[in-house]
């Protein structure tokens, strides 16, 4: 079975060849930001991020639908009341943690092993918190300042915290309570330290947030791109269908592009297109309407506020002595040839806006940046059962390969003042992985939200929902009934090297027929920087011959009926969230199939395995995923790659809980918010994973050849004290792909 998301999504059109440049194998990497370092180095959103590997990990529900909004699911609980909803291993960073109010509170952060006690300043009087605070902080507060981090009082339903920490080994966190105890959390997986701006540090509490860093956020809002750089400053009439802003020849990076409109022409504007192509393309990168693109769903400020949208790189300000809107985006937006940015779609007029387009030589080579896009998505009838897909990079601009990072969206969900398809989960898939490398709890919580955000307006510099009034009733006009968010990626983004798919739910269950309408904000070379250059088929004898696949303890060839998680199985008679009228309309789909069981085979094994895989001979490290049966268990295992007469470690091989989990979502009887953990043990039918693992250049460079040793490890965690999982630890392993990564090859004159 193959999902919609990995079939061709242009059919009939030629991918434009890209003719490489002569750039050397050992071309040394460009630095990787990390920590605060990313914050303070934004200006490098656009460079490749050659051995990265971001995740967005959270209390999903694991049948595909929205049990208790998708809250209280964790993977295993250990004693002194510690619910574990992540568990990761490897050289990493946290950069964002979530969680729906207090909820969870207090939360054990173990860096390393090292445990950091937080608690949030409702979570002594959860059950009248609302009601008795107006303004609430983290504890303790010194790591935790605003703008950096921010709580339920401010964002109107959620703790978010993006202060980084980092880790050299593990990293876990911990809720002591369960009650409605949701969140995500987006983290970065390194291969090796080598090319990293700093050495990993294990992150604690005593580590204050750099200064540096909390007054380049408090900017949010202004102008931060460089000043003293080459300008563009004039006023146009909106006299033609289209019109010329600025034609650049050279090879340039733009910092700021601005503009102010009219206040009273604002809402008129507010749908052309802004369009920019890069190096004469024969298709734009950005076509979008205006007020998405600077980050709200429409120019219409209900309460009169100073900011819609007072983001890090995305504003939109109202200067009431001017009359004027103002519109500031400080993407960085590399090319290497030529830029052209124009409006489209004007009903010819007598307006006129001013605009400011600032630019600055570009310094780095071709391969080790990327063209800034804002891709446009108008879905005005999502199908029943399938996410939204907000992007898709394969076939954009005639190219199939895209290397880059997804850095944000900006989305309308409802036209019609609906709250209620907030429930949707966002879906992101990476490079071809059948399970998403992102998967979140609901649309809200990616706009920085909790409960819906109450039903109210705010914006942060990372997050927001700047438009849209509580409900239907109380809009003042349509345009009040626009619901809008958006989400920036800075020290998050996540990087891809061939393929990005960013998906949503449309409401729980994915039948909301809400009109919904995207940006997607994301940075891309039309090259490759991860190749598939191999693929183990385990259970095949074929294939196991050809990768001299040796495993003592294997288990004989099984045949696994089963899923992977995609989204509800089949349509409900009752969907979340639906009125009668909408029950309706699907009720020939109820019972139907959505994503129908497929077998896959393979073996497991309690020992280890050893296979050759073929590697680019220019390889710049390797990245493997692994198909596995995820009935089994905090799987573990050494990994080795053979380094002469010897085996050379590379780290732990860990994927954390299994299909089988437990919810814990105390009712009044059993205490509620105050009460003990009540899990109930369930198990997903979806046992179909797909994992990864990343090996580093130094044991990888220059090699075709690569023999790996996979060293099971018995992972003695239990489900809960005394309770253990319904299987053993063992390794499953249905398939191996090998990746390898590679310096993008792509030619500018040839674009």
């Amino acid at each position: 079975m193959m999902n919609r998301f990995f079939l061709s999504s242009v059919i009939g059109i030629a991918a434009a060849v890209i003719v490489s440049l002569p750039v050397r194998a050992n071309e040394p990497l460009p630095v990787i930001p990390v920590g605060f370092d990313a914050y303070k180095m934004w200006d490098k959103l656009p460079q490749q991020r050659i051995g990265v590997r971001a995740y967005m990990r959270s209390t999903y529900d694991r049948d595909g639908g929205n049990r208790t909004a998708d809250a209280s699911h964790y993977l295993f609980g250990n004693p002194h009341e510690q619910n574990v909803p992540l568990d990761v291993k490897g050289k990493g960073a946290l950069y964002f943690f979530r969680t729906n109010h207090w909820h969870g509170s207090p939360w054990h952060f173990f860096a390393d092993g090292d445990d950091n006690l937080v608690r949030e300043s409702a979570t002594l009087d959860p059950v009248d918190a609302k009601k008795k605070f107006t303004k609430t902080v983290f504890l303790p507060s010194e790591p935790f300042p605003e703008p950096l981090c921010w709580t339920w009082s401010t964002t109107k339903g959620a703790d978010l915290i993006w202060h980084p920490m980092m880790f050299k080994e593990s990293f876990q966190i911990a809720y002591e309570r369960t009650c409605y105890g949701t969140g995500y959390y987006i983290y970065h997986l390194f291969s090796s330290e080598k090319n990293l701006s700093q050495p990993l540090k294990t992150w604690d509490l005593r580590q204050s947030p750099d200064p540096e860093v909390i007054n380049l956020l408090n900017q949010s809002g202004t102008d931060i791109a460089p000043k003293n750089i080459a300008k563009i400053e004039k006023k146009i009439a909106l006299d033609k269908e289209t019109v010329l802003l600025a034609e650049i020849n050279s090879s340039a990076v733009v910092r700021a592009f601005k503009m102010t409109l009219p206040l009273e022409e604002a809402l008129n504007l507010e749908r052309i297109h802004l369009r920019a192509t890069w190096d004469g393309a024969k298709q734009p990168s950005i076509d979008v309407p205006l007020c998405l693109f600077f980050g709200a769903g429409t120019f219409y400020n209900r309460d009169e506020r100073e900011f819609l949208v007072k983001g890090f790189p995305i504003n939109v300000r109202f200067d009431d002595e001017a009359k004027t809107v103002e519109l500031g985006c400080y993407y960085p937006m590399p090319f290497f040839k030529s830029a052209k940015i124009e409006l489209t779609g004007i009903t010819p007029g007598t307006t006129e806006v001013r605009y400011e387009i600032r630019h600055e030589p570009l310094r780095v080579p071709a391969w080790q940046t990327s063209y800034f896009h804002a891709t446009y998505a108008d879905i005005p009838k999502p199908v029943p059962g399938l996410d939204m897909v907000y992007l898709d990079t394969q076939g954009i601009e005639g190219h199939d390969e895209w290397s880059g990072n997804f850095v944000g969206t900006s989305f309308i969900f409802s036209h019609t003042g609906s709250l209620g398809t907030l429930e949707g989960d966002p879906r992101f898939f990476f490079d071809d992985s059948r399970t998403p490398q992102a998967q979140g709890t609901g649309t809200e919580e990616w706009g920085g939200g909790g409960d819906y955000w109450g039903g109210l307006n705010m914006t942060l510099p990372f997050a927001g929902h700047p438009c849209g009034a509580r409900n239907a009733k109380e809009a003042k006009n349509e345009k009040d009934m626009i619901q809008s968010a958006y989400r920036f990626l800075i020290a998050d983004l996540m990087p891809f090297g061939k393929r990005a798919v960013i998906g949503f739910e449309h409401g729980a269950e994915n039948l909301s027929p809400e009109h919904y309408e995207a940006v997607t904000y994301w940075y891309g070379l039309p090259a490759a920087s991860l190749i598939k250059t191999d693929e183990l088929d385990v259970g095949n004898p074929k294939s196991e011959k050809e990768h001299n696949y040796i495993s003592p303890n294997a288990s004989e060839v099984e045949t696994i009926l089963s899923r992977y998680e995609w989204g509800i199985d089949t349509f409900p008679a009752k969907a979340w969230g639906m009125n009668d009228e909408q029950r309706a309309a699907h009720a020939d789909l109820v019972g139907k199939e959505v994503f129908p069981a497929h077998e896959e085979y393979g073996r497991h094994t309690d020992g280890t395995s050893e296979f050759t895989v073929t590697l680019s001979p220019k390889n710049r490290g390797v990245l493997l995923r692994r198909t596995l049966d995820y009935s089994f268990p905090n799987q573990t295992a050494k990994v080795f790659v053979q380094a002469g007469e010897r085996w050379q470690s590379v780290g732990i091989w860990y994927l954390a809980g299994s299909n089988t989990f437990y919810h814990s979502y105390p009712n009044k009887e059993q205490g509620g918010e105050l009460g003990m953990r009540a899990p109930k043990v369930m198990t997903s039918n979806r046992r179909f994973r797909d994992d990864e693992f990343l090996v580093p250049e130094e044991v990888t460079q220059g090699r075709d050849k690569l023999r790996i040793r996979i060293q099971a490890v018995k992972n003695e965690q239990e489900l809960l004290p005394g309770v253990p999982f319904p299987k053993p630890s063992r390794w499953s392993e249905l398939k191996y792909e090998v990746y390898s990564y590679v310096v993008p090859q792509f030619d500018p004159a040839k674009r």
